[in-house]
């Protein structure tokens, strides 16, 4: 397996009760398993720290908040174990987000693609600069967005389906913040973070049981999806070992190299 699937980091930092997640890979923010793992822990974590009120989750640089799937992970899967395995992780995220008891606000500054639009979907309250155009492009590579999907049609509902059947379009931030998957947009990364801020900071001042009880009301219906997404994940770990897949993995990968 590739070095630069151990690359990247994930840290929490808690201040005045907001506990900030951020991540950061060198290849535009994508998610090895590791980082995805490390996702999912801290989330778990932040929920259970008491010191932390309200969370909000963010990648690091000014350009695209998330890649999704690594590619150079998704080559070296070899067999439906390994497949199954990786595409839990972005699965164990969406579910560590809707188990939180405390509110996520989600911090998007940048493309978010596939399990990157998937993340922004599982969070509470999203914030996005004009910049944070999504894409949807799992058909396109031989598999589907079957992980992400539910989080995804849950906050824009029947738009999911042109996402993931148009799988090569970019939709704009002002498309997604009329579908609801953005309550708001900015024009730069500054008054991004001033929004941010300026949210996060009432929210730590809240009832704590309030938030946690209003989050539990935003989430029925959601309870089985343990076992929904660990479906959804085999599928895809099937799907990725076929040789449709991996080949158009290989092009795009020798495209962007040139």
């Amino acid at each position: 397996m590739s070095d630069i699937t151990q690359q990247g980091y994930v840290e929490t930092t808690v201040k005045d009760g907001i506990g900030t997640i951020e991540f950061m890979h060198p290849a535009s923010n994508s998610l090895p398993g590791k980082l995805l793992a490390e996702l999912a822990q801290n989330i778990t974590d932040a929920g259970k720290n008491d010191d932390i009120k309200v969370i909000v989750l963010k990648s690091a640089g000014e350009r695209a908040f998330c890649a999704g799937a690594s590619f150079d992970e998704l080559l070296a899967i070899d067999d439906y174990p390994t497949g199954k395995k990786f595409f839990m992780g972005f699965a164990n995220v969406i579910n560590a987000a809707r188990k939180c008891p405390k509110l996520i606000i989600g911090r998007i500054q940048g493309k978010a693609v596939g399990g990157g639009v998937g993340m922004a979907s599982a969070v509470d309250y999203c914030l996005a600069t004009k910049y944070a155009s999504v894409k949807l492009s799992e058909l396109a590579i031989g598999i589907g967005p079957f992980v992400v999907g539910p989080a995804v049609e849950r906050k824009i509902g029947s738009a999911m389906s042109q996402m993931a059947i148009n799988a090569t379009e970019w939709r704009d931030a002002q498309w997604a913040h009329e579908k609801g998957l953005y309550a708001d947009i900015y024009e730069t990364t500054e008054e991004l973070d001033e929004a941010v801020n300026e949210l996060s900071g009432k929210l730590a001042t809240y009832n704590p049981e309030a938030m946690r009880d209003l989050k539990n009301v935003f989430w029925e219906g959601c309870e089985d999806w343990d076992v929904l997404l660990e479906k959804r994940a085999e599928l895809s770990g099937e799907l990725v070992l076929e040789e449709f897949t991996k080949n158009f993995i290989n092009n795009f990968k020798n495209k962007s190299k040139k």
